[in-house]
């Protein structure tokens, strides 16, 4: 299958933020459409019979997710779009923030319409100055045309919609986590339920979904659910962007429809291993995700269950490549650096677990390792993943245990030459 841009259609043309440009390539049709010839439960029914999964990386339907909410709820109801994008590989959202970002914009104003809600948020990470930029100027273009603001389009539906800028925290890519930073507290997960949907900003129901997930929802209303479930795979519909970095030739975002061969996308689209080395492994869906050695990908296909049945995640969509020079042991130590520095705290198995982790994949890495430390690994892990509020915790677990487990005579080669040193 070759990419199928259905989101990244006209992305490298230099006017693509524009409002201007997106409507000349039929922006903004889809939610004339919705508004003026679909009832809200009508809209959530198309998005779920199009199996749309949230892109964020859990992969939860999105159709469901938006009936959660009850219309009739009395009070505010508030929208929020994740566009913290802090998993290391991914890069993906700040295309479409920076490029296109009318796509999720109009996705959003579609989505609050069928769930009843009366404000939005977009967070975007503190680091993506120029797609903040691009997306204000964006909402601003909105407002002036009158897709945001009171009685838009003459329907008697009001929707407004503020960017909000987080500061960094990778804990702020979790829903609850996100959701406390905007209310000005520090941005700790929350025990869960009440979920958001019934308790979320300022304790009113509230729906979070990632910025590709609202893009996607456009094309959905103007070619139906059944269309768009038809470019995927039975559980998995639509298309997906894939960010693909490390030693690969042709690295960069890609849109694939879901299901799409594995080897064809590696190979054929993104020219396989730089530099005509043998390829080593791959991380699958972000460094939170168990690598996979090459004789695991055989047959795999991109989408959430090929990849799940293969031993790992799809994620976020960030594909990691790996050759044959790839010290494992050295990647490891940056990867639990990262998720050391990256823990927020709240609860003592993560908060304690992360720095011993990184402590025990230093010590190796620095010739002062033994073998015990493996099985080390192995008895932490049970005892952090099951044990915290949200996922961090398996977030630098899982990938650990496989690192170790699928290349444990790299870490034993380290602690052998630690040992004769030490003689």
């Amino acid at each position: 299958m070759p990419e199928k841009k259905i989101i990244l259609d006209q992305i490298e043309n230099p006017n693509s933020a524009s409002i201007d440009f997106y409507m000349s390539i039929g922006g903004y049709s889809a939610l004339q459409k919705a508004f003026k010839e679909m009832a809200p439960g009508q809209i959530i029914d198309e998005v779920k019979s199009s199996n749309l999964r949230g892109r964020g990386g859990a992969g939860f339907p999105a159709g469901i997710k938006w009936s959660f909410i009850k219309r009739d709820a009395p009070g505010p109801k508030y929208l929020v779009c994740n566009a913290d994008e802090g998993e290391p590989g991914t890069f993906k959202d700040r295309e479409i923030l920076q490029k296109k970002p009318h796509i999720m914009i109009e996705g959003m104003i579609i989505a609050a319409y069928a769930m009843g809600l009366d404000a939005g948020y977009i967070y975007i990470r503190g680091e993506f100055f120029a797609p903040y930029e691009a997306v204000d100027k964006a909402i601003a273009e909105a407002y002036a045309k009158g897709y945001l603001g009171k009685n838009i389009l003459g329907t008697g539906f009001s929707f407004d919609l503020y960017t909000y800028r987080g500061a960094g925290a990778y804990i702020c890519g979790e829903e609850s986590s996100l959701i406390n930073s905007i209310e000005g507290r520090r941005g700790l997960p929350r025990l869960k339920p009440p979920f958001p949907a019934q308790n979320g900003i300022y304790g009113r129901p509230t729906t979070v979904n990632n910025v590709e997930t609202f893009a996607a929802v456009p094309s959905i209303i103007n070619n139906g659910g059944k269309w768009y479930a038809e470019l995927g795979t039975p559980k998995s519909g639509g298309t997906k962007l894939f960010s693909i970095s490390g030693h690969v030739e042709r690295p960069g975002v890609y849109e694939l429809q879901m299901g799409t061969p594995w080897k064809e996308f590696f190979y054929d689209i993104c020219g396989g291993v730089r530099g005509g080395k043998a390829l080593k492994a791959v991380i699958p869906g972000g460094s939170s995700t168990p690598v996979l050695k090459p004789e695991e990908l055989e047959g795999m296909t991109m989408d959430y269950e090929s990849v799940m049945s293969k031993g790992s995640m799809l994620g976020s969509g960030a594909v990691i490549i790996l050759d044959e020079s790839t010290d494992m042991v050295k990647l490891l130590n940056r990867i639990l650096h990262f998720y050391a520095h990256e823990s927020c705290g709240q609860c003592t198995p993560c908060r304690e677990g992360s720095d011993w982790f990184y402590d025990i994949i230093h010590r190796i890495y620095h010739g002062k390792g033994k073998e015990s430390d493996l099985d080390l690994f192995e008895n932490l892990g049970k005892n952090i993943g099951p044990n915290t509020i949200c996922a961090f915790g398996d977030a630098f677990v899982t990938p650990t245990l496989s690192f170790i487990r699928k290349f444990r005579e790299e870490f034993l080669a380290y602690i052998k030459r630690a040992d004769k040193a030490a003689s």
